[in-house]
């Protein structure tokens, strides 16, 4: 009589490994289709391509005679403004269709797929970052356009491009964290335009800090829009780094460092 192997309980099935290259490499496939997605809904880049230059053009001329006397006088002010607004506005898009995904049920399939389970994520916030890309240099080619000259010069305009694209992958984790946690993407919106549009605002992005009520100075110099937008500024009309570059660099790195793991936990335990 052969004898029969016994085993104890179920044996559950194995899940798959990947190593850190390949994760990696699966995250940089996920942001490719996501590229290919915008690809075939071109709408989707709506925000990043009118919200530049219809902000540009209606805060300049609106604000520019009252604020600086004239345009050309306002453009070094404004045009940093509105860089890091338009670029961190634009970061809210993240958890929106995180969300979208999720309820669509895209997720689920790449379950099934053998596949790092944070692939996916990863490469969301990745190919988000040709979002920032396009808003940037449309922002700062349309204020070259209407007269911005950065004094700082072309580097060091370059390097404030990049530390705003920096800032703004930054937050979106936060962003994602309510795309994951969130029932619904109208919600992830909304709740996203809540905390941002009073930092974006009520900010040094359109007019000088000293221009405003004493009681609402305090808010604006502690917001850390303002000390991005500060250094912006240094970099690009004058070619110099403050204190306001180390305290936007290590503000975006403490978001990334308590949210980065937060929303890995949230996602892994939703998928």
């Amino acid at each position: 009589m052969s004898s029969i192997p016994m085993t104890s309980g179920i044996q559950r099935p194995l899940r798959n490994r990947t190593s850190f290259r390949q994760t990696l490499s699966q995250s940089f496939t996920m942001a490719y289709r996501g590229l290919l997605k915008i690809r075939r809904t071109p709408e989707q880049l709506f925000d990043v391509t009118f919200q530049p230059i219809v902000f540009t053009l209606m805060f300049t001329y609106i604000f520019g005679g009252a604020v600086s006397g004239n345009v050309h006088n306002y453009l070094p002010i404004i045009i940093p403004g509105i860089l890091v607004q338009t670029v961190i506005t634009t970061s809210i898009v993240t958890g929106v269709q995180l969300r979208e995904d999720m309820d669509k049920g895209v997720f689920d399939r790449f379950k099934s797929l053998p596949i790092a389970r944070i692939a996916p994520l990863a490469g969301a916030l990745l190919a988000d970052t040709v979002r920032y890309t396009i808003a940037t240099v449309l922002t700062l080619v349309m204020g070259y356009i209407i007269g911005y000259r950065p004094g700082g010069g072309l580097l060091n305009t370059v390097i404030a491009g990049i530390l705003v694209m920096a800032c703004s992958w930054a937050v979106s984790w936060i962003f994602a964290f309510f795309g994951v946690i969130a029932r619904t993407a109208s919600s992830v919106q909304g709740i996203s335009m809540l905390i941002l549009f009073p930092l974006t605002f009520l900010s040094n992005a359109l007019v000088p800090v000293n221009t405003m009520p004493h009681w609402l100075q305090w808010f604006v110099k502690i917001n850390p829009l303002s000390h991005l937008i500060t250094a912006v500024r240094d970099l690009a009309n004058a070619g110099t780094v403050g204190s306001d570059l180390v305290i936007s660099l290590v503000g975006a790195a403490v978001i990334v460092v308590i949210f980065a793991p937060l929303t890995v936990r949230a996602y892994m335990r939703r998928t």
